[in-house]
């Protein structure tokens, strides 16, 4: 989930077709369960090794039927961002809409409406609970939670003293205040820092 994999995603939406990023190791069968798939692009370049050995499509996705098309980056030492030259958006157009035929009708509007609608049907009148960081991920599925089922979400917030300065204000802030979140607030930043207190190893302090 490297950077330049995320730059490939957000090309291919940026031409109105949906994409997700999986593993290099997901198998044929998890691929087509997956809903109206339409070709599978694999990542190559700097992105083609894992602890310093290659790795690649398991040979039953490349016989699964599905076209597969292999996107290389210039290893020059240049920014993570991908380079956006004329001959990568065209290889990208040609593959997505010349060989999938996929359609451009995918937008973020129409994504968030659908994620809504998915998500009142799976709630139905039950309750959610929801372990809020503060971070991107959860903050998102916390918006999209709000805006399907509204108060029958219960977010939990823990500040275990390791946030940026002001973020645990701003998630009850935002989330409390301005969303109108039921929003349950702990402060464990004691509890956290005693038990690190005295550790200087990362590897250590991460597993406490």
């Amino acid at each position: 989930r490297s950077t330049r994999n995320t730059d490939v995603a957000r090309a291919i939406r940026s031409l109105g077709v949906y994409s997700e990023i999986v593993n290099y190791d997901v198998t044929a069968e998890e691929l087509l369960a997956l809903p109206n798939v339409k070709g599978v692009i694999a990542n190559g370049g700097p992105n083609g090794f894992a602890d310093g050995k290659k790795i690649t499509l398991g040979e039953e996705v490349k016989k699964s039927g599905l076209p597969v098309y292999t996107f290389d980056y210039a290893e020059d030492g240049e920014a993570n961002a991908m380079p956006e030259r004329d001959e990568d958006i065209a290889a990208l157009k040609s593959f997505v809409f010349g060989t999938c035929k996929a359609q451009p009708n995918w937008n973020m509007e129409n994504f968030i409406a659908d994620q809504v609608e998915l998500i009142r049907k799976q709630v139905g009148d039950k309750k959610v609970l929801l372990a809020l960081s503060g971070g991107v991920d959860s903050s998102v599925v916390a918006a999209l939670l709000l805006k399907a089922v509204g108060r029958q979400l219960t977010c939990v917030h823990v500040n275990h003293g390791l946030l940026r300065k002001g973020e645990p204000e701003q998630v009850v802030r935002v989330f409390r205040e301005e969303m109108n979140a039921n929003l349950v607030y702990v402060d464990a930043e004691e509890r956290f820092l005693n038990k690190l207190a005295g550790v200087s190893d990362p590897e250590q302090k991460r597993k406490i």
